[in-house]
């Protein structure tokens, strides 16, 4: 990619808020943009699955300026394609306008807008200085979604965290428009909620900025999603727009299919289990089908990440598949890959092979249920794709007590996914 120069352009020459929603089909399921896990492959199968609108990984717009090879493994030709990428939104980091700009001219053909991560809480964000770590600084804020507003021919939206205080987060989202936003994306946590101390995403605040905010203004949410059901709860309560969903996703990219009203238990010959919960040994292969056709660096870097998560409740059944996945590393083929999807199919098809599997093949509801929300939480079997509930302090956020020492595993998760 080479850089061009910006040129000024006038913001009513192109598309602005409703009307810009509207032109890319008026999105309700959205992938939310992740660091190195919203990437191609994971694009083309949230697709498949129901996703009507993908963000990028999060990108760092100096890098992504200055660094050619940086650049080439984040964004290449076949990232944001007319018939298998769209729409897309590309999201940066950064905290100086004019390098956010020349960052965002080398996208602006391959997406329908460029997003301004204001919302990433790690300590990375901290000592670089952006996302969530800008909100202090409004001045700055604005000229950052300003100067894209004003020279990009495309739209700029922005993704935000909420303060501690409802009046002063309304002020915040009408000074993140004033500036150009055109879609206020709102993660319903504040910067401190992360980690072991993320907690529940606040649904009742970003209903008051739905509230407070112009009918006119398109709002996006993010938190608290785990089910497809989640989705039209989240709408239903809010009154936004769309629904994102970042782990949710991850662990089960079939989240985004279209809402079915569930029974006690589901038999396994249910079209509906099938649809919502994969097994594990369908949706990697669909996964891999697409990873072995899609030679970007960026979806070849995410897998092993991405196999973690699809197989967690799997591979603590399986200790050969999980140290399969845990050996993964940068000189991996795709034919490791493929052994791996054909190592899970072989133990799944032995699975399937049991008479008794129909009396096992079932999900059951947890009495469990979200404040906010009313969900019902589900006991889904091991060998299929399903939620990951956030440890707190040794204590799973729904469903019960988890032991301690799980808290072990996943440290140990973490490290063998690097």
């Amino acid at each position: 990619m080479t850089l061009s120069a910006p040129a000024a352009l006038s913001p009513a020459a192109k598309l602005s808020g409703r009307a810009f929603y509207e032109s890319i089909g008026s999105p309700k399921k959205i992938v939310v943009p992740m660091v190195d896990q919203s990437e191609l492959a994971w694009r083309k199968l949230s697709r498949r699955l129901g996703a009507d609108l993908c963000y990028t990984p999060m990108l760092h717009a100096r890098l992504f300026v200055t660094q050619e090879k940086y650049r080439n493994a984040m964004f290449d030709a076949l990232d944001g394609h007319s018939s298998t990428d769209r729409p897309l939104i590309v999201q940066f980091c950064a905290n100086e306008p004019d390098m956010l700009l020349q960052a965002a001219k080398l996208v602006e053909n391959q997406c329908d807008a460029v997003d301004l991560n204001l919302g990433c809480p790690q300590n990375s964000a901290r000592r670089g200085h952006y996302g969530s770590f800008l909100q202090d600084d409004w001045d700055l804020i604005y000229k950052l979604i300003n100067n894209l507003h004003v020279n990009l021919s495309i739209p700029v939206t922005a993704k935000i965290r909420i303060f501690p205080c409802r009046e002063k987060t309304l002020a915040y989202a009408r000074h993140v428009l004033s500036a150009g936003a055109q879609i206020l994306t709102v993660h319903g946590r504040t910067r401190e909620m992360k980690g072991q101390q993320t907690g529940l995403a606040d649904w009742k605040v970003i209903r008051f900025l739905r509230e407070q905010l112009p009918p006119e203004t398109v709002i996006f949410a993010n938190g608290n999603i785990l089910y497809h059901e989640d989705i039209n709860r989240y709408l239903k309560f809010t009154g936004v727009d769309a629904v994102m969903s970042a782990e949710g996703n991850l662990y089960n990219p079939a989240i985004f299919v279209k809402p079915i009203t569930y029974k006690e238990a589901i038999p396994v010959d249910c079209e509906s289990m099938e649809e919502l919960f994969p097994r594990v040994d369908r949706i990697l292969r669909e996964y891999f089908e697409i990873l072995k056709d899609t030679p970007a660096e960026a979806s070849h870097s995410a897998a092993k990440s991405h196999l973690f998560r699809l197989l967690r409740p799997f591979l603590s059944q399986h200790a050969a598949v999980r140290a399969e996945v845990a050996a993964i590393n940068r000189n991996s083929t795709i034919d490791d890959f493929r052994m791996i999807t054909e190592h899970v199919e072989e133990i799944v098809r032995d699975l399937f092979a049991d008479d008794n599997v129909k009396e096992k093949d079932i999900i059951r509801r947890s009495d469990q249920s979200s404040d906010q929300s009313g969900a019902e939480y589900k006991d889904v079997p091991y060998w299929r794709v399903q939620p990951y509930f956030r440890p707190v302090n040794g204590q799973i956020l729904f469903g019960g007590k988890r032991p301690l020492e799980e808290d072990k595993n996943d440290n140990e998760e973490r490290k063998e996914q690097k």
